[in-house]
């Protein structure tokens, strides 16, 4: 069971969601809060919940910095930002508060649940058009130089893809994803897939 909280002010899809969730075996919605404050002191102290959906702008403290608490708070605590806003500076600093996925607000309810799950399972989901951005971005970076098959495998761990589902759909080995990803981690000079992400923001390298 996938349990799961939503931070979102507006009371119509904060219903929505948690019936979907609700409604979908395997999944339950453990909590519900308007804003960032409600959502911080909810969520101190007690188990928390798996996964959180959380929104961007909040009255009070905004999504990022109720990212940013939540986190110290669990460490481990995934937390997928839900929003309609596509900047590339707040989708790095949702990135770097310690978001590990980001959809906008027009992805199907289908996809969210698959998204609530990979990100359960160890994924980042991006919705496609912030995943095409992020890929984008390093194709016109001159320092990055990374190659076509590089770029390939980064588009896909930026969809949230694991080695083996990568594998798959290059047609490749597992080891030789690997060590594409090596690669692109080195070129990058990072240590995660997260790292990558947010280089590629912080510097606007598109």
């Amino acid at each position: 069971m996938i349990k799961v909280a939503i931070v979102e002010d507006d009371h119509d899809i904060r219903a929505s969601l948690a019936q979907l969730i609700d409604d979908a075996a395997g999944f339950r919605c453990t909590s519900t809060f308007a804003d960032g404050e409600s959502a911080v002191l909810g969520l101190t102290g007690g188990e928390p919940p798996d996964v959180v959906l959380m929104d961007l702008r909040l009255p009070g403290i905004s999504g990022i910095e109720t990212v940013r608490r939540l986190r110290a708070l669990h460490p481990a605590l995934d937390i997928i930002m839900l929003t309609v806003y596509k900047d590339d500076e707040l989708v790095f600093e949702s990135l770097s508060a310690g978001a590990t996925g980001y959809l906008v607000k027009d992805t199907t309810p289908a996809r969210i649940m698959e998204a609530i799950a990979e990100v359960n399972a160890g994924g980042a989901p991006m919705s496609m058009s912030i995943a095409r951005r992020i890929v984008d971005s390093f194709r016109k970076s001159g320092d990055a130089a990374l190659t076509p098959r590089e770029t390939e495998v980064l588009q896909h761990l930026c969809g949230g893809a694991g080695y083996r589902t990568i594998a798959r759909a290059l047609h490749v080995s597992e080891p030789t994803v690997h060590f594409h990803i090596k690669n692109i981690y080195r070129k990058l000079s990072v240590h995660s897939k997260s790292q990558a992400v947010a280089r590629a923001l912080r510097d606007r390298l598109v």
